[in-house]
């Protein structure tokens, strides 16, 4: 087993915000406007490929699903569609 990467957290909140505005997307209804949502995930994917993490020596900048899984993991628990609370 791979020991756990170690990310920044303005790294690890910059994928939350990211991972959150897809799946609001992803969920809007068809003919809604969401050029406003479209254009804050092509902003973020921005910051995200920018950071200065993934400048650091090759040893250090792999783990793009790590960072995935690091920010899902700290997501506040969402309830299933249909399944009460």
């Amino acid at each position: 087993m791979r020991p756990p990467f170690r990310f920044p957290e303005d790294l690890i909140t910059l994928q939350q915000a990211w991972q959150q505005t897809y799946a609001e997307l992803a969920q809007a209804p068809a003919g809604a406007g969401v050029t406003a949502l479209r254009r804050r995930l092509i902003t973020l994917t921005g910051l995200l490929y920018t950071h200065p993490y993934w400048t650091a020596p090759a040893g250090r900048r792999t783990g793009g699903a790590d960072l995935r899984r690091a920010a899902r993991a700290r997501l506040p628990a969402r309830a299933e569609p249909g399944v009460a609370a």
